[in-house]
């Protein structure tokens, strides 16, 4: 008789909630090709060397490669086209990210213009409580660069 159990390391983080928004004069549609395709985020995060993408749509697998060497593995875990928002999660890293579980959607404000938000719950792999703070900083530095560098694309 065997003790195994079912399993799994990936769990939803409950460390810091962090939230980078940026609204751009485009329209909503225009924007969501650039934040909602899951495997092209270098068009916005410079520190990406490129991204490798196993599969399609929901449950497909994002290998980001960074130009230090960092790499980052993602699953897809939601995807909706009329609402413009998807979910993933990290499934390893070597960022020092315990658990991270981010999402991305765009609304639209009117003629021509709309807003893309990031909202990332991530903890950090070490250091408990006490590396709350400035693992908070060092994901919303990520964060607001990136969205601030969305916004380049558009003006």
């Amino acid at each position: 008789m065997s003790n195994l159990q079912p399993d799994t390391l990936i769990k939803n983080p409950h460390g810091c909630h962090v939230v980078s928004s940026v609204q751009v004069p485009a329209d909503a549609a225009q924007l969501w090709a650039v934040v909602g395709n899951f495997g092209a985020f270098e068009r916005f995060i410079p520190a990406l060397s490129h991204i490798e993408m196993t599969g399609e749509g929901v449950s497909s697998l994002r290998k980001k490669i960074f130009k230090d060497g960092n790499v980052v593995v993602e699953q897809l875990n939601s995807r909706d086209e009329q609402a413009r928002s998807m979910t993933w999660t990290t499934i390893y890293n070597t960022l020092g990210v315990a658990n991270l579980w981010a999402a991305m959607n765009v609304e639209a404000l009117g003629e021509g213009q709309s807003r893309a938000t990031w909202t990332i719950i991530a903890e950090p792999a070490s250091g408990g409580e006490e590396a709350l703070p400035g693992f908070r900083d060092f994901v919303q530095g990520f964060a607001d660069d990136a969205m601030g560098n969305v916004l380049k694309l558009f003006v």
